[in-house]
Parts: C-alpha cells; structure tokens; sequence
C-alpha cells in the first residue's frame, strides 16, 4: 500500500477492503487477513483499523475464532479531513521502531557483557587450575 496516502484514501481502501473480503470468503476478515488482502503491513495496517474503530466507522467483534472487522458506519469516513498527511500514524510507527530498536540494542549489549563475563570467568578459572597444578606438581 503506499504510504503517501492520506487517512481519508486509506479509510476508503480499508472499508472497502473489508466488503471484498466478506464477499470473496462470506465471512468479515481479521485485521491480519485484512492486511494481507490489502497487500500492506500488519503494523499500520493495525494502527488504521483502531483509527477507524475510535471514528465508530468499523467495529471489531471478538469471538471463538478471534476478532473480526465490520463496518458500522461508512459514512463517518466522510468527516475526515481530505489531502492531510496522516503525520500522527508516521511518529507513532517511528517511535514504536525506534524503541523496538533501543530494545534490541540493549538486549544486544547484555547479552555482549553477559559473553564477556562469561570468558573472564572461565579465564579466571582456568589460571587458578594452572596455578593449584603447578603448586601440585612443585610438591611432589
């Protein structure tokens, strides 16, 4: 899906993604099979279906085979505003990456210290073993 879309085109796409897939598979889709249909990633493609839910414009519905999209109402996607950039779904994708990100680095760095502490051990170890064989082989 392209990105440069405002969330007026995409609340369309969405909605309209959803009356395809109710009529290809006579069953509403999962935001995931939503997003697959839509060829778009689940991460923004999440992020637009709770914009849309919070408008009242689709509605998901839990059940025994997980949470499914309806539409409630498609003409609330009128009220939004036409041609704006959606910048507020760009910074939270960047920062939800961004702390992802410093996550994996901190994870990266522990593991790195815990390694490093790991062969200090084994070092220390192995001089002391060194050092009891020489005082054991001086003694005999």
């Amino acid at each position: 899906m392209d990105n440069k879309r405002d969330f007026y085109s995409r609340a369309h796409l969405f909605v309209a993604g959803i009356r395809v897939f109710e009529h290809l598979n006579s069953r509403p889709p999962t935001v995931e099979e939503l997003c697959h249909t839509l060829n778009t990633a689940a991460e923004p493609g999440g992020f637009t279906c709770r914009r849309l839910e919070e408008l009242g414009i689709i509605e998901a519905v839990g059940g025994g085979y997980g949470s499914r999209l309806f539409i409630r109402d498609h003409l609330k996607i009128e009220d939004i505003p036409r041609g704006q950039e959606e910048n507020k779904l760009d910074a939270e994708l960047k920062k939800f990456q961004d702390t992802r990100k410093a996550f994996v680095q901190k994870m990266e760095s522990f593991q790195a210290r815990q390694e490093q502490k790991k062969k200090d051990l084994f070092a220390e170890m192995e001089k002391k073993l060194k050092k009891e064989l020489e005082e054991k082989t001086k003694s005999t």
